[in-house]
């Protein structure tokens, strides 16, 4: 089944067909994870994008190969270590431990390489002399640093300009550069810092520079698709687009560039110095992360998302209506061309979101059921069975069934008392317990919500 799909290219600022390299291996980078804390639900957001992204091309294309980074040597890294006061490669395998159990959590695809930054500089020294060698970058007391000047297309995906930048500048400003724009690709390790020997001296590699030399070790010097947050166009994959391109001869680095946008709280983006960041670990034990979800991307990928408990109750709710019509016993058949064209139009996730709601209403009355049941799971919802969602919501409810019954009868008795104040603050009670209560026929029924 081929369709064609669209995406926005922040490289050219509209929305364009993709046109691959080779159709016989579609190349995607994304960038992931600084492993000096926990990830949040706003790292969160650009693992199922990207993933919904891997699953679409998956189901166009023969053979995708989908690279995400992890770095595990960064400036924060070391930072975070100190003040923990363990070694940078104890605290990145414990976070870096957690991030795969939150993508596991999420239902998110392993991508086909994940590698290490630490795994690597090798070719990034490598790619630093390739740098000096053809001018484009100098060494100056032990650092090494890209001369931005030297690359004309510099600010052509930030759609900044060079004299703009310089006046404006909010980069590390160092005596040992040529320009306040300049950005560092070595640079040297004091006490007790990592660091790995060089031709410049004992350091370690700039944060650009990772990207660059994995994507070219994974992918070539040209790919399809560059990914990652909206934060990260500028300086990071502009200054990754420099380096690439001047090291490689390369008139491109990567051919489409996608960008999802921040999640906010309160219409505030979420950030560490926001102070309001949520863990996805927090979710762990308290949420499904089917319903995460979900929730992630009930907005276009383009647009912010505002992340609050409305949200997550109307995912909850949903889904626990989708659950209904769910079965193991129904067999998998092939997502229609009509349910998946909201996708192949620039992952317009609430479009396909729509689609399922109307094959839930005729599957609700028998019909199709295979086909809704096919297409959440092509979304990498409806991942568990009922029993496993029921007993989750069973395990979230803060109260047991032998206490359930007892506050029902409580709660009727209240009724045959006519004391109907009783049995209202009875229900809200377990309602608040995570219990839904109905009267019908003369009997209560109740269930977890």
């Amino acid at each position: 089944m081929k369709m064609d799909i669209f995406l926005t290219n922040n490289l050219t600022k509209k929305k364009e067909q993709f046109v691959p390299k080779d159709k016989k291996n579609i190349g995607m980078y994304v960038c992931g994870p600084t492993v000096y804390d926990d990830p949040h639900i706003g790292n969160a957001r650009p693992l199922v994008i990207f993933d919904i992204l891997f699953k679409l091309l998956k189901n166009t294309f023969s053979k995708v190969t989908y690279v995400r980074n992890i770095t595990d040597i960064d400036d924060k890294i070391i930072k975070s270590s100190q003040e923990q006061k363990i070694s940078t490669k104890e605290l990145t395998n414990k976070v870096t431990s957690s991030f795969f159990e939150d993508c596991k959590f999420l239902n998110c695809e392993n991508p086909t390489h994940q590698p290490k930054a630490t795994e690597h500089i090798d070719l990034m020294i490598e790619m630093i002399n390739q740098l000096i060698k053809k001018g484009f970058a100098y060494e100056n007391n032990n650092h090494v640093y890209f001369e931005v000047k030297k690359f004309s297309d510099y600010g052509k995906l930030s759609n900044k300009k060079l004299k703009d930048l310089i006046a404006g500048s909010r980069v590390e400003v160092s005596e040992n550069k040529k320009n306040s724009e300049d950005f560092v690709l070595w640079k040297p390790s004091v006490k007790d810092e990592p660091y790995w020997d060089s031709p410049w001296g004992k350091g370690r590699p700039g944060w650009h520079l990772e990207c660059s030399a994995m994507s070219k070790k994974f992918l070539g010097n040209e790919f399809d698709i560059h990914g990652g947050g909206i934060d990260l166009i500028f300086p990071h994959h502009e200054n990754e687009i420099a380096q690439s391109r001047c090291a490689n001869d390369s008139k491109i680095f990567a051919k489409y560039w996608v960008h999802n946008a921040f999640i906010t709280m309160s219409n505030e983006k979420m950030a560490k110095s926001q102070g309001n960041i949520l863990k996805i670990k927090d979710f762990r034990n308290k949420i499904s992360g089917q319903v995460l979800r979900l929730a992630l991307m009930s907005a276009h990928y383009k647009q912010p998302l505002d992340w609050n408990d409305k949200l997550i109750n109307d995912c909850q709710n949903t889904l626990d209506k989708w659950y209904r019509v769910y079965s193991t016993d129904i067999k998998s058949v092939q997502v229609t061309k009509e349910i998946l064209k909201p996708l192949y139009e620039d992952l317009n996730t609430p479009g396909y979101i729509a689609n399922l709601h109307k094959l839930y209403e005729n599957a609700s009355k028998g019909k199709d059921k295979e086909l809704f049941i096919s297409s959440c799971k092509f979304i990498g919802l409806l991942n568990e069975d009922t029993q496993q969602w029921e007993s989750y919501k069973k395990n979230k409810a803060s109260i047991s069934e032998t206490e359930v019954n007892n506050k029902i009868e409580l709660r009727n008795k209240a009724r045959d008392n006519k004391d109907y104040k009783e049995a209202d603050r009875i229900r809200d009670e377990l309602l608040d317990k995570g219990v839904l209560i109905e009267d019908k026929d003369g009997k209560t029924l109740w269930k977890f919500k």
